[in-house]
């Protein structure tokens, strides 16, 4: 009977797909891990309340698959005394319990990837004096399993870069300069020897002036001969950073509206030197002119190098709208054939410009091709990008054979750009002059309708032609690179695009960076996420791939 119970348990956890580790099998090996170290701010003193500061510690199980036996992670609190108070973060259930010795947590089983196992909130011990250090610890244990403990050094005091809000304008037209004045502090306890300034601008923004002392990288996109996004400066400002003091640019950073600006975006950043985070590829320039700063509020401090207290308010934002256009025009297709032949053909649309339209805040579309397929012809490919749809443009669960086609851009059209789908058609039956049609525009519940920022809507639908009378012609499909799949749940397609110059009239699409003319602490552009690590604040700029084919 004790046989037939623990098979019937292993059976369970199969069932669950949980994998059990045979007793041959050497143990797996699995990670702890968390911050390097965290700053605590002092504590206010009588009547004050300490501020907080998160530590997450996570998992790491990259063997593929999931462990089917009970983990027990322990945090061992007694370094802490007197150093820091700790509680658990949020609604974290009975899964964790909190003693003054220590935090224990448990799990049933360790599924495949990378999990949370605890939330902290941690605050500086009433009385304990800036420059006290301790170490926080989590170690595991299961049966038939090792873990790698991860150490956090939790610090009391320490710099607070803080980048204050510059005054800009946010409406613009295609070429307008203006300041950027950039004055930061350090609100710690602590000095910081040299900082790095990092400036990011979108697609249709730009600096002016380029500095010996920065260096300039592109987020040059792999599906894109232009620049996808974003363009990143990093200045190393050298020298000591005092707490309590204020510093300004002591040279000029213009701001220019390129001639395809629409709806661009800026993040302008301060880090202590070693803080920043990661770029592409950087250039240099060697033209003898070197970014300095100047102190407006002097304060001594001993130079230490620690933690930034605060990383959240390092970066400041901005949007701007700027008074420009976009033409898509839709590419008409003719098509001849016997019945029985495969035939390929080419659907989509090109952006005339001037502007490039981004939709790096809400990763909405920026636009729908609505294709319809002629009499006669049966669809037997369908590009990525692309779903079927019922004639009316209602969802339909097969793809292939459908009489209507709905296909996405993602959210970044480049000025000058073209989309093109390849379909494969079968023609099952002959039809003279069998037409249809390709139409873009902005996403509707059934098919399309014109742009805002459109200035010319005639263009936005084209014939698509199969066997059209006298014979017809065939006209050469516009070059474009094939749509591929992007790593989201709807695939998007991509193209080879070339940038133009031109200007035009104002416009504004749905779901682009809003004309808010504000800044705030933390980023949205293009699902942007600040993660602090190891004391470090990573910026993470991630395109969002299309919602809605």
């Amino acid at each position: 009977m004790r046989k037939r119970i623990s098979l019937l348990a292993a059976c369970g956890l199969v069932a669950l797909g949980l994998s059990t580790t045979p007793a041959h099998a050497a143990d797996p090996v699995f990670t702890l891990a968390g911050p390097a170290g965290i700053g605590l701010r002092p504590h206010p003193g009588q009547g004050g309340e300490p501020q907080k500061t998160s530590v997450e510690f996570r998992l790491v199980n990259d063997s593929g698959k999931a462990f089917g036996r009970q983990s027990t992670f322990t945090i061992d609190l007694s370094p802490l005394k007197g150093v820091a108070d700790v509680t658990l973060a949020g609604q974290q259930g009975s899964a964790c319990t909190l003693t003054a010795a220590a935090v224990t947590c448990k799990r049933p089983a360790l599924w495949a990837g990378e999990t949370t196992v605890v939330d902290l909130d941690v605050r500086a011990a009433k009385d304990v004096k800036a420059g006290v250090a301790a170490d926080l610890t989590v170690t595991g244990t299961a049966d038939g399993a090792t873990f790698k403990s991860a150490t956090t050094k939790v610090r009391v005091g320490g710099p607070d870069l803080v980048m204050e809000p510059a005054r800009l304008k946010a409406e613009q037209k295609p070429g307008d300069k203006q300041a950027l004045p950039v004055v930061f502090a350090n609100e710690g306890t602590e000095s910081v020897h040299g900082v790095v300034l990092e400036v990011r601008t979108t697609h249709g923004i730009g600096l002016v002036e380029q500095y010996d002392n920065c260096s300039y990288s592109e987020d040059a996109s792999e599906d894109r001969s232009w620049n996808s996004g974003w363009t990143t400066v990093q200045c190393l400002l050298e020298g000591e950073y005092e707490a309590g003091a204020v510093y300004g640019l002591d040279g000029p950073l213009t701001l220019k509206a390129a001639p395809h600006a629409f709806l661009d975006g800026l993040t302008y950043a301060v880090y202590a030197s070693g803080d920043q985070p990661k770029t592409g590829k950087l250039g240099r320039p060697a033209n003898g002119k070197k970014l300095t700063v100047q102190k407006r509020a002097p304060k001594a401090s001993a130079s230490v190098r620690s933690v930034d207290l605060d990383p959240w308010n390092n970066v400041q934002e901005f949007d701007f709208a700027t008074k420009n256009t976009a033409d898509l025009v839709a590419a008409p297709v003719s098509l001849k054939g016997k019945a029985g032949e495969t035939v390929k053909a080419d659907l989509g649309f090109r952006n005339k410009g001037p502007a490039w339209i981004a939709h790096l805040r809400s990763g909405e579309d920026v636009a729908r091709t609505d294709i319809v397929i002629p009499a006669g012809a049966r669809v037997t490919k369908v590009p990525a990008g692309c779903k079927g749809v019922n004639a009316d443009g209602s969802d339909r669960e097969q793809a292939l054979g459908a009489p209507r086609y709905f296909c996405s851009t993602g959210d970044v059209v480049g000025e000058r750009e073209t989309f093109s789908y390849p379909f494969e058609l079968k023609i099952e039956k002959v039809v003279t002059d069998a037409k249809g049609s390709v139409s873009v525009g902005q996403w509707t519940p059934g098919g399309t309708q014109g742009q805002r920022w459109d200035p010319n809507h005639a263009n936005d639908k084209a014939s698509f032609v199969i066997n059209a009378k006298g014979g017809g012609t065939t006209p050469t499909p516009t070059t474009s690179a094939t749509p591929t799949p992007t790593a989201s749940a709807t695939p998007t397609p991509t193209a080879t695009a070339s940038a133009t110059a031109g200007s035009g009239t104002d416009a504004r699409p749905n779901g682009g960076l809003a004309s808010t003319g504000t800044s705030a602490g933390t980023l949205a552009f293009g699902g942007a996420v600040l993660v602090a690590a190891g004391g470090a604040l990573v910026l993470a700029f991630r395109r969002k791939a299309a919602g809605r084919a």
